[in-house]
């Protein structure tokens, strides 16, 4: 195993959109979500770990979440687990790690991928990586993983490519937001557009390098505590100084102002797990088209829903079609899946009506 390879594991997400079983104290990073019996961290540290050596693989996270992240990937040390004493986004925290690492072995290469998504073909992925990671080692590169889209889907970023480019990683044009339907539309047609999965991969000192072009004020922030990293005083420049970040993301600060910014159009199956439909997506289905975790059903004219309860309760449907059932102690929540994106709306008011500990 090569070692130079490191990752950086991003693990500080709320998951909202998947209340109520994902919560600011136990987000869904931190959940079985397809009913594997392993978290969604585990597989990605599992996956990951194919490639790149354990002790190599750094887990970005809240401070909050440190005990859970040790907990559940006990493999790791707790020198492994980088913590954020505040959030401001991607681009401080990969900033930060990167530095980390840089002056462990400044000779590294990295990628950067989220630890709540779902991989179908971990070969693929795998054999995707060690292609980017070897474009990264002989180049001054900036690379990222586009995902081929399916459908014109509104809720991702796109990456736009150069078209006339017959190699397989290819030149990025620009990124774009999240566009309306018709705009995906025209996207999708244009064949050279791809999502924007938030994975990243380029040699410690290429993105070091990005930041101090790009982002001179942040990269100077981080940069002053490198004598510390690593030491037992960096926790206390940490906490003074991450708060002083901007808030920012990666795609924002470094990745649209440059100029050696290429993309490798995946291989792979992938979904981003953001919403209880897109999991109910990528499960399987009964023979009424329900997808069902952790639960005995009995449904009755009912299908397409998504159900799911923390142990084997027996739950029992009858006359709903398209809606969201998910049952965690203290709440019941059936929604309609066409209203998915409304449930962070719904959580606020939970919180505002029966107490901030319910999300």
């Amino acid at each position: 195993m090569n070692k130079n390879y490191y990752a950086i594991l991003m693990a500080g997400g709320v998951g909202s959109r998947f209340w109520p079983v994902s919560t600011q104290e136990f987000p869904k990073q931190f959940h079985d979500m397809l009913g594997t019996g392993e978290t969604l961290i585990q597989k990605t540290f599992s996956r990951l770990s194919q490639l790149i050596p354990k002790e190599n693989i750094f887990i970005l996270t809240n401070e909050c979440y440190n005990d859970l992240v040790l907990e559940q990937l006990p493999e790791v040390s707790k020198e492994q687990v980088v913590l954020e004493p505040a959030m401001r986004n991607t681009a401080p925290c990969i900033l930060y790690a990167s530095l980390k690492i840089e002056k462990i072995n400044p000779n590294a290469v990295v990628i950067v991928a989220p630890s709540d998504h779902w991989i179908e073909d971990e070969t693929a992925f795998t054999n995707n990586v060690k292609e980017a990671f070897q474009y990264c080692q002989e180049n001054d590169a900036l690379m990222t993983l586009g995902i081929k889209p399916t459908f014109p889907n509104t809720g991702y970023g796109y990456i736009e490519f150069d078209k006339e480019n017959t190699d397989a990683i290819k030149p990025v044009k620009q990124f774009r937001e999240k566009p309306d339907y018709n705009t995906a539309k025209e996207f999708i047609a244009k064949g050279n557009f791809v999502w924007n999965a938030g994975i990243f991969m380029w040699g410690v000192k290429n993105v070091l390098k990005a930041f101090e072009e790009n982002q001179s004020d942040l990269f100077a922030l981080f940069k002053s505590g490198q004598p510390l990293y690593n030491t037992e005083k960096e926790t206390a420049f940490i906490e003074e100084n991450y708060p002083k970040a901007e808030n920012i993301s990666v795609d924002y600060a470094i990745m649209e102002k440059s100029n050696n910014v290429f993309v490798l159009p995946a291989a792979f199956d992938w979904n981003d797990l953001g919403t209880w439909g897109s999991l109910y997506d990528k499960l399987p289905k009964d023979t009424n088209n329900n997808a069902v975790v952790n639960a005995k059903t009995l449904v009755e004219n009912s299908t397409g829903n998504m159900i799911r309860t923390e142990t084997d309760k027996v739950v029992i449907v009858d006359g709903l079609n398209d809606y969201i059932i998910v049952d965690k102690k203290e709440v019941l929540l059936i929604f309609p899946k066409e209203k998915e994106q409304d449930i962070k709306v719904v959580l606020n008011k939970v919180k505002e009506n029966f107490g901030e500990h319910l999300g």
